[in-house]
């Protein structure tokens, strides 16, 4: 079976950028990397994970390019993980993390599950909208109320004021 995707870059910019494409359900997570990355323009060489998501694009498990695990906690690889191991029908999201230092962030939604075209080369581009910026976009994140707003300067303290501390200035 071939899985179509739409893939949504995360911005705030009125135009929406997207791609859709096919891919086989038994490909790996890598081979979904690489057509993601290569629909977006991207050479693929920097550090990238998937993560697991529900409906509300909560992040869940990672699957890393690299085997990064750490004692007992094993994280599923991209080579080594199919992806009808992780996306279905009943969990069709997924979170995809590009570049760790510019945050290169795309929601990935299982739009469709069709038979395989004999004529089509798989992975296959089917869509493109919208183009992609210079840089990643930047994640501005609001307080509800501005009253909630955190500042870390807003506590009336003077940092050079050392009487009210309860300790002797000269204890060496």
């Amino acid at each position: 079976m071939i899985y179509r995707f739409r893939v949504i870059l995360d911005n705030d910019t009125e135009e929406d950028i997207f791609r859709d494409l096919e891919i086989r359900e038994n490909d790996s997570m890598e081979d979904l990397h690489n057509i993601i990355t290569q629909s977006f323009g991207f050479d693929g060489m920097e550090m990238a994970s998937f993560y697991v998501s529900d409906e509300e694009w909560n992040q869940g498990e990672e699957i890393a390019m690299f085997d990064v695990s750490e004692g007992n906690n094993k994280v599923k690889v991209m080579s080594a993980t199919k992806i009808n191991d992780l996306v279905h029908e009943a969990s069709t999201r997924l979170i995809y993390v590009y570049d760790f230092l510019n945050m290169w962030t795309f929601f990935v939604e299982l739009a469709e599950i069709v038979e395989e075209a004999e004529s089509t080369d798989y992975p296959n581009l089917m869509f493109v909208q919208g183009q992609v910026p210079d840089e990643a976009p930047i994640k501005t994140f609001e307080a509800e109320n501005d009253d909630d707003a955190f500042n870390e300067f807003d506590d009336d303290l003077d940092v050079d004021d050392y009487s009210d501390l309860d300790f002797d200035e000269n204890w060496n």
